[in-house]
C-alpha cells in the first residue's frame, strides 16, 4: 500500500480546518452573543450545542453510505456545503432573536441540527478516508496533524472573527459568519479536488464480501459484534467523557480555590493547552518515529491524566498550580492523540467496506460523551457543593471521580489490540495526490 502523500494529508487537514472555522463560530461566537448581548439565559446555547452533538448519533449512518457507494470525497464536501448552510442559518436566527426571541430560537433549533448533520457526514468521512488511504506507517502523525490544524481552524478563525465583529451588530454577525461559512466551503473544495485516490474501478473490480450490501442496522450490528470496535467504542465513550468533563471545571477551580483571577486562569488553559499540544506531538513522533506501541501511549496517557488530576487536588502545596496544569494537559494530548492513531489503525480491520461504518460508531461515542461531559461535570459540582458545603472539597471529589474514570479508560485501552505497524514506505515512492 503506498497510502496518501502527505501533501495529500496536509489538504485533507485543511478540510477539518474548514470544518474547526464554522463549528467555533456556532459554539463559541453565537454562545457568548446569545449570552452577553442578547441576555438570555446560558442554557439556551448549551442546549443548541447538545443538539448538535446528539445529531451526530447519524455518524454511524453517514460513514456506512460511503463504505457503500465506495468513494468519500462526496460525502465529505456534501457535508461542509450543509455545515456551511447551518453555520449561515444559525447566524441569521441569533440575529432575528434580538427582535423576535421565540422564532429566532426555533430556527436556531433547525440550524444546530443542520450543523450536526453536517459535521457527522463529513467529519465522519474525512476520518475514515484518512484511514483508508494513509500508510499505517503514517497515520499516528496523519492524525496528529490534521488534529492540529483544526485547533488551527478554531484559533484563527475565533481570532479575525472577534476583531471583524466589532462593534457588534446583527447584521455585521450574519456577515461575518455567511463570509467565514462561504471561504471554509470553498477551501474545502479546493483542497478535496482529485485528493481521493479513483477508486472506483477497483472498488467495483474487487470480489464483493458476502454480506457486502447489508442493510445500515445488519452492518452496524456486524460491526458491534467485532470484539476490537466494540470496546474501542466503549473507550472513546469513556475517556472523552472523562476529558469533557473536566474541562468546564479547571478555569472555575483557579479562580474560586486559588483566587486567580481571570487573566490568570486564562493562562492557565493557555498551559494546559499547550501541554495536550506537546502532548500530542510526542505521541505522533512516538508512533511514526520510533514505531511505539500506540495502545502503550493510551494507557499510559489516560493514566497520567488520572495522576496530575489527583495532584491538582493538592496542587499549589505539593506542586505549582502552572506545572500541574502542564502536566494534565501533557496525559490529556498524548491519549488523545495515540487514541485518533489506534482509531485509523483499527478502523480497516475486520470486514472490508466498513471504515466508515465503524468510524461512525466512534465518532458517534465520542459526541455523546462530549455532550454529556459539561453536563455531567458541572453537575457533580454543584452535587458536591450542596453535600459538602466547601468549594475546594467539591472540586477535590469532582476530580478524584474524573481520575477515576480515566483509569476505568486506561483499563479499556489495554484490552484493545495493538495493531503492529509495517515497515515505513520506500522515501521516493509516489503516492496518490502528490
Amino acid at each position: 500500500m503506498r497510502g496518501l502523500s502527505w501533501f495529500a494529508v496536509v489538504r485533507l487537514g485543511l478540510v477539518q480546518t474548514a470544518l474547526g472555522a464554522i463549528v467555533v463560530l456556532t459554539t463559541s461566537t453565537l454562545n457568548r452573543v446569545m449570552v452577553v448581548e442578547l441576555a438570555l439565559p446560558a442554557i439556551l446555547p448549551g442546549l443548541l450545542v447538545g443538539l448538535h452533538y446528539a445529531v451526530q448519533m447519524l455518524r454511524p449512518r453517514m460513514g456506512w453510505g460511503a463504505d457503500m457507494g465506495g468513494r468519500r470525497s462526496p460525502w465529505i464536501l456534501g457535508g461542509v456545503a450543509v455545515l456551511a448552510a447551518g453555520g449561515v442559518l444559525a447566524s441569521v436566527a441569533t440575529a432575528l432573536m434580538a427582535e423576535w426571541v421565540a422564532p429566532g430560537v426555533a430556527l436556531s433549533l433547525a440550524a444546530f441540527f443542520v450543523i450536526g448533520v453536517g459535521v457527522a457526514a463529513a467529519g465522519t468521512n474525512l476520518l475514515a478516508l484518512l484511514a483508508a488511504e494513509t500508510h499505517p506507517r503514517r497515520r499516528p502523525a496523519a492524525a496528529t496533524l490534521v488534529w492540529i490544524m483544526m485547533i488551527a481552524g478554531f484559533a484563527v478563525t475565533a481570532t479575525v472573527a472577534g476583531r471583524l465583529l466589532d462593534p457588534y451588530s446583527p447584521a455585521r454577525l450574519v456577515a461575518v459568519c455567511s463570509g467565514v461559512s462561504l471561504a471554509a466551503l470553498l477551501v474545502a473544495a479546493l483542497a478535496l479536488w482529485r485528493v481521493e485516490p479513483a477508486r472506483s474501478a477497483r472498488f467495483d473490480a474487487r470480489p464483493e464480501p458476502e454480506g457486502a450490501r447489508q442493510p445500515f442496522a445488519a452492518a452496524l450490528a456486524e460491526v458491534w459484534r467485532e470484539r476490537e470496535a466494540r470496546v474501542f467504542a466503549i473507550f472513546v465513550f469513556v475517556s472523552m467523557l472523562a476529558y469533557s468533563a473536566q474541562d468546564l471545571l479547571l478555569e472555575p477551580f483557579a479562580g474560586e480555590v486559588f483566587g486567580r483571577s481571570i487573566g490568570q486562569s486564562t493562562q492557565l488553559a493557555g498551559i494546559q493547552n499547550g501541554g495536550t499540544l506537546l502532548g500530542m506531538i510526542a505521541a505522533a513522533v512516538a508512533g511514526s518515529v520510533f514505531r511505539a506501541s500506540m495502545r502503550a501511549w493510551t494507557v499510559g496517557g489516560c493514566l497520567f491524566s488520572a495522576a496530575a488530576l489527583v495532584v491538582l487536588v493538592g496542587a499549589g502545596r505539593a506542586l505549582p498550580l502552572e506545572a500541574t496544569y502542564l502536566a494534565l494537559g501533557l496525559g490529556n494530548g498524548a491519549f488523545a492523540a495515540a487514541a485518533i492513531a489506534s482509531m485509523m489503525l483499527l478502523a480497516g480491520q475486520g470486514r472490508t467496506r466498513r471504515e466508515g461504518t465503524r468510524m461512525g460508531l466512534w465518532g458517534a461515542a465520542q459526541a455523546i460523551a462530549f455532550g454529556l461531559g459539561g453536563v455531567v461535570g458541572t453537575a457533580a459540582l454543584d452535587l458536591s457543593r450542596l453535600a459538602l458545603g466547601d468549594a475546594a472539597a467539591a472540586y477535590a471529589l469532582v476530580f478524584v471521580l474524573i481520575a477515576l474514570m480515566f483509569a476505568a479508560a486506561a483499563w479499556l485501552g489495554a484490552r484493545i489490540s495493538a495493531a503492529p505497524l509495517p515497515p515505513a514506505p520506500a522515501f521516493a515512492r509516489h503516492a496518490p495526490g502528490d
